[in-house]
């Protein structure tokens, strides 16, 4: 709960319980009979309880009760009567059991409520005058009304988050009629007491039932209307879902877009202060103001490319076709206009109808904005992602043209702000994924039969007649000659690079495809290990979970597909969902000795392209490849062993000579410094001794893990041998350099407290630099071993000096004790 509902509970308690011991403090004797009887009657009028609508709070009769004991009780009394009432509204068929500090609170309000509403009966101005008996019951009421129900309002508001004045007229400014209604009635039976008696409470039960019934039936059907109302807002809500999700089955990059554009607009919304039915409106467009892409064609939403003017006079009707649908839903807020008006510019120079300025609806101006910022941090069919930032530099290069400046502005104060809430928020839109991936297995022809595999290309057919023997032999023999040299060509080069470029270059002798892709399994993984043809980067993009997809069924099963659907290849680690242009694929493991390496992948443009003979022509090449493939692994392996440290995973000696040579003809051609690092742990043998030599290889690796981490991608480590190691940095300032070197001394010591538990190991380093020591490997290597032994032997003079001088002290020190 929050401070200013906690300080203003406890006021109101200390001043209503403090108001309740004052009062009673002064108790009169009275009747006690008739004590009882208006007890009674008022628990009975607190039993009679109304449920208050938009708040979690009740409203009882009994204050009817409270009326008549002005007339006819003293204060004290009263308040009794009242209290009791109290205690058993709050517990009489209560949803759930009220906390000590509800009970108290309505205690104090009601006392308070009572006191200044028995003052005001009493004030000698009012009684003392010709008003009479009806305006001090008027009075009366008016003052037990406004506290009675300000103070609970007060309440609510604080605990639930609303506006007091807004909680108090919304819901309790329409019984005010009620308790002037209790006055009359009060005044009334108190006539009658004066004819019969006290006795005469016992009359007003019958009438209070009456208006309690009446009372009830009113609010019983308030809550079923205000039931239908919910229910017919959540109608609207699972229609804007499910239009979403038909354009989602369309074009299902859409989902992910329109939930960032959903967070973005609304927020941007309540900042310019659009009205709660505005931002209603917002919120569904802002989930389908794409929804005229529906009557798009679905090769230009697919393009992996820049649209035609033709093409692009189509697509611009997706607007006017969106306001169309919408409009027949009839949704109460305005959605339509803001859907039409999505893509139209600040300088109108958008369309569908060219408006410009504000005659564009505040809302499709936000929604214009969002959509732009999402589209170009997102993945698409005709270019790759931007950061965030950088889709925001753009937006707001285009504010006064396309955008509306304030519109822009707002954006680029927020945008971070928003995106966090979208992260940590919960999912806006929950209407579930459809079923895209779904592969159902074949079963009969249709009743219009099977299309025939046409095998067709430029009005040719593919298929050799039966009847042309001489072509049949002429096309064996080049089939078999053009294999025969493929197959020998596969095993001349141990680089898979070099492999695979060549068998993709003859294998397009053989059968004609659009894109080739070579996968090789990693940790049931399929990863592209070579791409080549249409949508090469989209390829090379994929990763394909084992068992997934075309390549991965055919791993996994470790059977060809022919003209299997691409759409189905799953991208992870990419935005893509589908491969957009690719309409079928020839796809054919490779094993090696029963082991799977991995699948290679055909794939052209048209469907059904390919046929059974190039299934068995790639199954002819495919063992040999696979063959060729992991001979190349097995290569590429042994030449990463032969120049990497096989504890720490960093370079080697070896590797180090190499790069130290290569940097330094790069950086003499082209003028640049070269600083060269090597540095050695100090009291490294100390941490084998102490905790064994496994803990000495955990501090090692460690080590190298931080200089790797915080140097820069061209930088190099490498690791002497032993505790020493080399860093390369080019074109690094002096400065930067002596701070590099600095920095390395923290590593060790954080290294060493988070393997050891102490500050054993230090680091002393030595720096030498191209030109000024010498333009060799052997120089630069030399000159810097040389000041890094220096330095060690700086720092262990300066160790023996304090521990020479640690021994002096204690020793002074004991001299002084005895």
């Amino acid at each position: 709960m929050k401070r200013n509902a906690l300080v203003y509970i406890a006021s109101i308690i200390a001043t209503g319980l403090g108001t309740l011991i004052y009062d009673v403090s002064h108790w009169q004797s009275g009747s006690l009979p008739r004590l009882f009887l208006y007890t009674l009657v008022t628990i009975a009028g607190s039993l009679m309880k109304i449920r208050l609508p938009g708040i979690t709070g009740t409203m009882s009769v009994y204050f009817f009760f409270l009326l008549v004991g002005l007339t006819q009780l003293p204060l004290p009394e009263i308040l009794v009567v009242g209290m009791s009432a109290v205690l058993v509204q709050c517990f009489w068929q209560a949803r759930k059991r009220p906390k000590p500090v509800q009970v108290l609170f309505n205690l104090g309000s009601t006392a308070i409520a009572i006191h200044y509403a028995y003052q005001t009966f009493h004030i000698e101005w009012l009684a003392g005058r010709d008003f009479g008996l009806p305006v001090q019951m008027a009075a009366a009421s008016l003052v037990f009304f406004l506290l009675n129900t300000g103070l609970i309002a007060g309440v609510v508001a604080l605990t639930e988050g609303k506006v007091i004045h807004r909680v108090w007229r919304e819901c309790y400014l329409w019984c005010f009629p009620y308790y002037l209604l209790g006055a009359a009635l009060a005044g009334g039976f108190n006539h009658l007491s004066g004819a019969i008696g006290w006795q005469a409470a016992l009359l007003m039960l019958p009438v209070v039932y009456l208006v309690y019934g009446s009372s009830r039936m009113y609010f019983d059907k308030l809550e079923a209307e205000k039931d239908h109302v919910t229910e017919v807002a959540a109608l609207h809500l699972r229609t804007i879902q499910a239009l979403a999700l038909a354009i989602d089955a369309k074009d299902h990059t859409t989902r992910d877009h329109l939930e960032r554009v959903q967070v973005f607009a609304v927020e941007m919304g309540k900042e310019l202060g659009l009205g709660n039915e505005d931002l209603r409106a917002l919120e569904a467009a802002s989930l389908l103001h794409d929804i005229g892409k529906l009557a798009v064609p679905e090769h230009i939403l697919s393009k992996p490319g820049k649209l035609t003017p033709e093409e692009f006079e189509k697509m611009k009707i997706h607007p006017i076709i969106g306001a169309e649908i919408i409009e027949t839903v009839e949704f109460p807020y305005p959605v339509a206009p803001i859907v039409q008006a999505h893509h139209e510019k600040w300088d109108g120079s958008g369309y569908p109808y060219g408006l410009r300025g504000e005659e564009i609806p505040l809302g499709a101006r936000i929604l214009s904005v969002v959509d732009c910022l999402d589209a170009l941090s997102s993945e698409r069919p005709y270019r790759r992602a931007i950061t965030l930032d950088a889709a925001v530099q753009h937006i707001e290069s285009e504010s006064g043209k396309s955008y509306d400046p304030k519109v822009v502005a707002l954006l680029s104060r927020n945008y971070k702000i928003y995106e966090s809430r979208l992260k940590n928020g919960a999912e806006p839109l929950r209407a579930p994924r459809l079923s895209h991936e779904v592969r159902i297995p074949p079963g009969k022809a249709p009743a219009a039969g099977f299309e025939t595999s046409a095998g067709v290309r430029n009005g040719h057919s593919r298929e050799v007649a039966a009847s042309d023997f001489l072509g049949s032999i002429a096309n064996a023999r080049h089939e078999a000659q053009t294999l025969f040299e493929l197959v020998q060509s596969l095993g001349t080069s141990l680089s898979l690079d070099d492999t695979l470029s060549m068998m993709a270059s003859r294998l397009g002798r053989l059968i004609e495809f659009d894109a080739l892709a070579v996968y090789l399994i990693e940790n049931g993984i399929l990863k592209p290990k070579f791409v080549a043809g249409v949508d090469s980067r989209l390829l090379g993009s994929l990763q394909i979970p084992y068992g997934h997809g075309v390549s991965g069924w055919v791993a996994e099963h470790k059977t060809p597909v022919l003209n299997g659907e691409p759409g189905v290849e799953p991208v992870y680690g990419d935005d893509f969902k589908v491969l957009l242009t690719l309409k079928s694929a020839l796809s054919v493991p490779l094993i090696q000795q029963e082991k799977e390496v991995g699948v290679v992948t055909l794939y052209s443009l048209e469907p059904d392209h390919f046929s059974r003979d190039e299934v068995r022509i790639l199954q002819a090449i495919a063992s040999k490849l696979a063959m060729s493939v992991e001979n190349a692994k097995r290569f590429e392996e042994a030449e990463s062993s032969a120049t990497v440290d096989y504890l720490t995973g960093l370079a080697n000696a070896r590797a180090l000579s190499l790069r130290l040579e290569e940097e330094i003809s790069r950086c003499s051609r082209g003028n640049e410094t070269l600083a060269v690092v090597v540095c050695d742990l100090d009291n490294f043998k100390e941490v084998n001794d102490r905790f064994g030599h496994m803990q000495g290889n955990e501090l090692l690796k460690d080590f190298a893990r931080e200089i790797q981490s915080r140097v820069r991608t061209y930088d190099f480590v490498a690791r002497m041998g032993g505790d020493e190691f080399v860093i390369l940095l080019p074109n690094m300032p002096a400065g930067i350099v002596s701070a590099k070197v600095a920095e390395l001394g923290l590593v060790a010591a954080e290294a060493s407290r988070r393997i050891c538990g102490e500050e054993l190991v230090t680091v002393s380093c030595g720096v030498a630099l191209l030109g000024e020591d010498g333009d060799r490997t052997e120089d630069l290597l030399t000159a810097a071993d040389r000041r890094m032994y220096e330095h060690k032997a700086i720092v262990h003079q300066a160790q023996s000096l304090r521990s020479m001088a640690r021994t002096h002290w204690q020793s002074a020190r004991l001299q002084l004790v005895s």
